[in-house]
């Protein structure tokens, strides 16, 4: 599933723009909760039910006031943030009812060789010959690359560090910062990227939606911790939150 993710939600950006599918990666909450609610590990009530239509209809009005929409490129991304939403729901069920700990480190340690080999072996089929096609010879950027590794590698240490050093609540609030950081300088950088009005509105409903959800789990959390008190629950909100992490490629 994280190879899905990784595969689907790059793909993306051959057809939409970087701020686009940033507002549409809003709606992974929808996503994570109607899949956990089928898998058993969510309940459905009417307060989640009200957050899960405020951030879709944020996010359906944001594509609304998208100006070059590509339908193809929604259509990878939506692909992207379900197999991201499967990837959870299977973390979860490991933690929660195998009881396996992982951090977030271990966890890329154990799940990034399994995924290079899921990559590598569509890559033959699907896109080796068309790197081939022409001259022969790839055109392949290894310092960029290399520094779009040492990026991902940086992104997922440092969550694991704020985790540790701070608190849940940090990384939630930091994460809805960051995503606005996203769309508004990918808009500054991007010339093909136009900002309208009701993306930007569509986008803060989603937002709000987003930060209502993140204060509920957050409640939620905090009542479950204090009813058990178990060893390990660091571990377990650890890869929960390293999830909008690995989604940032």
């Amino acid at each position: 599933m994280f190879a899905m993710t990784l595969w689907l939600g790059n793909t993306a950006y051959l057809y939409i723009s970087v701020s686009f599918a940033q507002m549409l990666k809003a709606i992974m909450p929808v996503a994570v909760f109607v899949l956990g609610v089928a898998a058993g590990l969510e309940m459905m009530s009417c307060r989640m039910l009200l957050i899960m239509s405020i951030i879709s209809f944020g996010v359906l009005v944001a594509s609304y006031g998208e100006l070059n929409i590509n339908w193809i490129g929604v259509v990878y991304q939506m692909g992207g943030v379900v197999g991201e939403a499967l990837r959870l729901i299977f973390m979860e069920i490991l933690v929660k009812r195998k009881g396996i700990k992982l951090n977030p480190i271990s966890l890329m340690y154990y799940v990034s060789p399994c995924s290079a080999v899921c990559l590598f072996l569509p890559w033959i089929f699907l896109e080796k010959s068309k790197m081939e096609e022409g001259s022969g010879t790839w055109d392949f950027h290894f310092l960029v690359l290399t520094l779009n590794s040492l990026c991902t590698f940086a992104l997922n240490l440092s969550v694991f560090l704020v985790i540790s050093h701070t608190s849940a609540l940090t990384i939630r609030v930091a994460g809805v910062v960051k995503d606005w950081v996203v769309v508004l300088v990918s808009a500054l950088l991007f010339a093909d990227t136009k900002l309208t009005v009701i993306n930007l509105f569509g986008y803060a409903i989603a937002i709000a939606g987003v930060a209502a959800y993140n204060n509920h789990k957050l409640k939620k959390e905090a009542s479950s911790r204090v009813i058990s008190e178990t060893p390990g629950d660091d571990d377990s909100e650890s890869i929960a939150l390293v999830s909008q992490a690995n989604t940032e490629r």
